[in-house]
């Protein structure tokens, strides 16, 4: 008995570990920075035009410009389109609050519409009772790494002249009906922040199109708005994806599938274990799409007493997201009380992301599913 319980608190499953795919990289990585190095050439470089034109073969669009960071992927790529005041995009009620906070800057207003229950994703159905006069897009999230359901959100766009842009920080690698996340937007923006399923070592984002003269425009945007250098058409930022960071994703980018096969195998791993517990709500993907788990979300009412007793048992977990954007300090002017979109707020009480990273061990994953099934036997 003493044993086992010296055993029991030894265990230590973080939330999430790059140990892995970094020791997989290592010499690669280390060649890549040093070609940078020897290069002496930081900014707009040959390694950014590189990882440029892999990213866009990746995602199976015409183009990629790297940027700064995630946000400003988002925030660009709706300037672009010309979004400001007086404006609306339709947005998820639940997601990180990036997403509305992208479109707040542009001037325009956020729309939030409710997620569907099973999948935490947009819900298509209630699109359309949320457009106004003043909506020039929709902004899907793939969240936690599942595709949207893009056909019917395409179908809306179309319908009332919406630009689409898509929100795939969470998702690279991820299909709706064999067509890749990111691919579907007239502008599409990516996080490669570095938890993401392929990360930076640092901050780091793109925007994919199929469109020469969208991405003509971004590059522009990106780069203090000029094509010309000290000539400057428009007021744009500052936003590059530096070659370090390039080089580094690079490296990256060919180990992608082999690392969303293993988390997608460790999501089954789950699966299989827990499907019976009646209190324990798993992932659900929709008809169509794919599910890449760069977050593996369960949700259940004893969230808080669930996350203690696995962090007791040496379990890390995380919560994404525990506050809606809409009752978060920063948008309290926009009158949205508790109460106002259920299913988010829902999700954001309930929801415990599980450990799920390339790496993980299936004797762990074990390990943390006999640790829920002994909470729920209590």
């Amino acid at each position: 008995m003493v044993f086992y319980f010296y055993f029991r608190m030894a265990i230590k499953i973080p939330y999430l570990s790059l140990e892995y795919q970094n020791r997989l990289i290592r010499n690669e990585a280390l060649q890549a920075m040093e070609e940078v190095w020897e290069a002496q050439w930081y900014i707009l470089g040959e390694q950014l035009q590189a990882f440029e034109k892999d990213y866009a073969a990746f995602t199976g669009t015409a183009h990629c410009c790297g940027v700064g960071n995630g946000f400003d992927a988002l925030y660009i790529a709706l300037k672009v389109l010309g979004l400001g005041p007086g404006n609306e995009v339709i947005v998820p009620a639940h997601t990180f609050i990036a997403t509305w906070l992208a479109v707040s800057h542009t001037g325009a207003t956020p729309v939030p519409v409710e997620p569907r229950y099973d999948t935490c994703n947009l819900d298509p159905g209630k699109i359309e009772s949320a457009i106004t006069a003043r909506t020039k897009a929709i902004l899907p999230v793939h969240l936690y790494g599942q595709a949207c359901e893009m056909e019917a959100i395409m179908a809306i766009a179309q319908k009332y002249q919406l630009y689409v842009v898509e929100d795939n920080a969470q998702a690279q690698g991820a299909r709706y009906k064999n067509q890749l996340t990111g691919s579907f937007g007239h502008l599409n923006a990516t996080s490669f922040y570095p938890t993401k399923n392929v990360g930076a070592f640092g901050d780091g984002g793109a925007i994919t199109t199929q469109q020469k003269d969208l991405a003509r425009q971004v590059r522009a945007f990106r780069n203090y708005g000029s094509e010309v250098k000290y000539q400057h058409d428009q007021l744009g930022v500052n936003s590059r994806l530096d070659e370090i960071q390039a080089a580094l994703l690079r490296v990256k980018l060919p180990y992608l599938k082999k690392w969303t096969t293993e988390r997608q195998h460790l999501a089954r791993l789950y699966h299989a274990s827990l499907q019976d517990l009646l209190e324990l709500l798993l992932p659900v993907t929709a008809s169509g799409a794919t599910h890449v788990y760069h977050i593996y979300q369960v949700r259940t009412p004893h969230r808080d007493k669930l996350q203690a007793y696995l962090s007791y048992r040496g379990i890390e977990t995380q919560i994404h997201y525990p506050v809606p954007p809409h009752l978060q300090k920063a948008y309290e002017s926009r009158g949205l009380v508790a109460g106002t979109f259920p299913v988010a707020e829902e999700i954001a009480r309930t929801g415990l992301s599980l450990p799920l990273w390339p790496g993980l061990k299936e004797d762990q994953v074990r390990y943390v599913c006999a640790c829920i099934r002994d909470f729920f036997k209590k």
